[in-house]
């Protein structure tokens, strides 16, 4: 039996992990099919040093090594309190619901664990109500999605809407029965004492180990929220998986943000107080109306020349308030917000929505001065821009002030891990934008025999990225590929309007090649639901942006992985310009210090859907001859796991049919 270290000594943690892992130890007597890897001993080994030391580890550990079990074994064995953050709120459920109980039981110790996530992410018994009461339904299928809820809301112990299968996360009825920040009453809510979010975070602030996600993490402490911002000054250990994704989580949480969305939800909300609480008191409906104009103009003179917007886009601050475009809608909204603001401090005591509507409507105003005013010259602005909304958003260029603050305020291990870090030892990558250059690094390949069982294939003799045919060829391509396996491969492109292209390409290519496949294309249906359809067999799968990772097929299932062209950062990216200009005014290489380590890392990533277990094997292949013939080429093939390299069409196709 396992136990703990005792609380003032740690010396022994190296040697009692290193017998957990054993052929004899707890893990293998409680999984007949348990094997440890040296990679993983490794990590372990790592994580157990830093736990001791009260320092920072970033471990940049390959498919396959386990990286889980070895970062949670040592946290579990130090009895020290941790809190451990990863990506998605699916691996946060992973996380709590099976690997710490599995570790835990196999270990025989005594941690409680807790899941924490945002506001969002739970029930909230009071708005509940209103939505029941006034909420205006679009269609039969929202009321019945509503009437669930309620049935579910009334058994639920955590009220984690995760629990809620088949409810659609872009579904009408979430934002009217979840909180925000912003609509949430506190203590003066009359479903206080029941409320679960804050039964979550006191279940968060008593339990051993808590796990959170990168969003929350970022948001809680910009925000000075009370829910990671309490917690994290109580740990001895802050855990990061998936650490890749941590910059970009950091900068959209970091930095300040104005959207036409916030200002309408305040209008709605705004007039169902009114009415229910001070109806024909004050002008309700006008001020509603006037911050919802207000709102609505602002989002028009934002897509002003944008042309027609039918998903997010960024635009460049520049662009949009160039001759002053913005100023005067800003003025506008500030103004507008400002009444409402005026008017519901005459009826703060009425009811406590109100109290938390002023602070909202003023809090909305001051961001609406603060966009009139000039940025500083470390942070950049853009609007992103969809169908629906215009968000103004102004963000530091990276996590590094951030994460030197957290650091320096106490005394901690710090462990960031990933399959991809970085494509050099000193993982620079990450370790720039995270302020962690004076971290210990390790970096562990994978125990898979990619040699053997992976083949690699670019295409010496095909259309350049920039011709028309290019991505013709691709579905072609890939066409043939799929026919060759019947099926079973994966097509990632870097930028929607590639896959529409590809997919036409492939269908065309598939039908003359008589192939009876299906073709699932990212979009048709939620993301699960394709997944499940592909695992079924005889299929394609094509998919942009959130495809590129978190996809887990493993065995026969994917044996081929085929990539459009190179996967750099777009250029005329507002956040990728302003870090271009930072590294220039630096002296350094902006192309190969920024382009290429991003597409170093997002290759890896791609590449890392195709074997996933020790028995996988497969193809991955990748249509931009640039990896052949530009100065940077080698290096980003080096940077891919070593995959035997095919030479010709012939080859690849000999290989799949084999695997076939």
């Amino acid at each position: 039996m396992s136990s703990a270290l005792p609380d003032d000594d740690l010396s022994g943690l190296a040697e009692a992990v290193a017998a957990a892992f054993s052929s004899a130890g707890p893990l293998a007597r409680a999984d007949a099919g348990f094997s440890a890897r040296l990679p993983q001993l490794e990590m372990a080994e790592g994580v157990s040093q830093a736990i001791e030391g009260r320092k920072a580890l970033v471990v940049e550990a390959g498919t396959g090594v386990g990286k889980t079990f070895a970062y949670l074994v040592p946290v579990l064995l130090s009895g020290r309190r941790a809190l451990v953050s990863t990506a998605t709120k699916n691996l946060q459920d992973q996380l709590f619901f099976r690997d710490l109980p599995r570790l835990r039981d196999a270990l025989a110790l005594p941690a409680s664990i807790a899941l924490l996530k945002g506001r969002a992410s739970y029930l909230c018994r009071h708005r509940l109500g209103q939505a029941r009461e006034g909420a205006l339904l679009s269609d039969r299928m929202a009321v019945r999605a509503l009437a669930r809820i309620e049935q579910w809301g009334q058994a639920t112990t955590s009220g984690d809407m995760g629990e809620l299968e088949g409810l659609d996360e872009r579904s009408e009825i979430i934002p009217l029965v979840t909180s925000t920040r912003e609509n949430c009453l506190g203590s003066e809510c009359p479903e206080y004492h029941n409320c679960h979010v804050m039964k979550a975070r006191r279940e968060a602030m008593a339990a051993d180990i808590v796990v959170v996600n990168h969003h929350l993490f970022f948001a809680d402490l910009s925000l000075k929220d009370s829910g990671v911002a309490e917690l994290l000054p109580t740990v001895d250990i802050a855990v990061f998986d998936e650490a890749h994704q941590m910059v970009e989580a950091g900068v959209q949480f970091l930095g300040q943000n104005l959207g036409t969305g916030q200002v309408l939800d305040f209008s709605r909300d705004l007039l169902a107080a009114g009415l229910q609480h001070a109806r024909g008191m004050a002008p309700w409906a006008d001020l509603a109306g006037t911050c919802d104009l207000a709102a609505r103009q602002l989002r028009l003179s934002a897509a002003e020349g944008a042309g027609d917007v039918r998903a997010i886009i960024k635009r460049r601050w520049e662009e949009v308030v160039a001759d002053g475009a913005l100023q005067a809608p800003l003025e506008e909204l500030a103004a507008a917000l400002k009444q409402a603001a005026t008017v519901l401090q005459d009826h703060l005591g009425a009811a406590p929505d109100f109290s938390r509507l002023q602070g909202r409507a003023m809090e909305l105003a001051a961001q609406a001065a603060r966009f009139q005013m000039r940025a500083a010259d470390d942070r950049v602005r853009w609007v992103d821009l969809t169908p629906h909304q215009a968000r103004l958003i102004e963000s530091p260029l990276d996590i590094r002030a951030m994460m030197t603050e957290q650091r320096a305020a106490g005394s901690r291990a710090w462990v960031f891990t990933s399959a991809t870090l970085g494509d050099d030892e000193g993982l620079s990558w990450f370790c720039e934008a995270a302020g962690l250059e004076d971290a210990d690094k390790l970096r562990l390949g994978s125990p898979f025999d990619y040699p053997a069982n992976a083949r690699v294939y670019v295409p010496p003799r095909f259309p350049a990225p920039n011709e028309s045919a290019h991505l013709v060829m691709v579905g072609r391509a890939a066409a043939h590929c799929a026919a060759a396996l019947g099926g079973r491969t994966f097509v990632l492109t870097t930028t929607l309007r590639a896959l529409g292209i590809a997919a036409e390409a492939m269908k065309t290519e598939l039908a003359s090649l008589g192939a009876d496949l299906e073709l699932l294309v990212q979009g048709q249906a939620p993301k699960r639901t394709l997944l499940a359809r592909f695992a079924q067999g005889r299929s394609v799968l094509l998919g942009s942006h959130s495809f590129w990772e978190g996809i887990d097929v493993p065995g026969d299932a994917l044996q081929c992985v085929i990539i459009d062209k190179l996967p750099f950062p777009p250029p005329n990216d507002p956040l990728v310009e302003a870090r271009v200009r930072h590294l220039k005014a630096q002296g350094r290489d902006a192309f190969a210090d920024y382009f290429v380590a991003e597409a170093a890392i997002a290759l890896k990533q791609g590449a890392g859907r195709l074997i996933r277990t020790e028995s996988d094997k497969g193809l991955l292949v990748i249509c931009d001859t640039r990896l052949l013939h530009a100065r940077y080429g080698a290096r980003l093939l080096q940077a891919l796991p070593p995959m035997a390299p095919l030479k010709s069409g012939e080859q690849a196709l000999a290989w799949l049919r084999e695997l076939a």
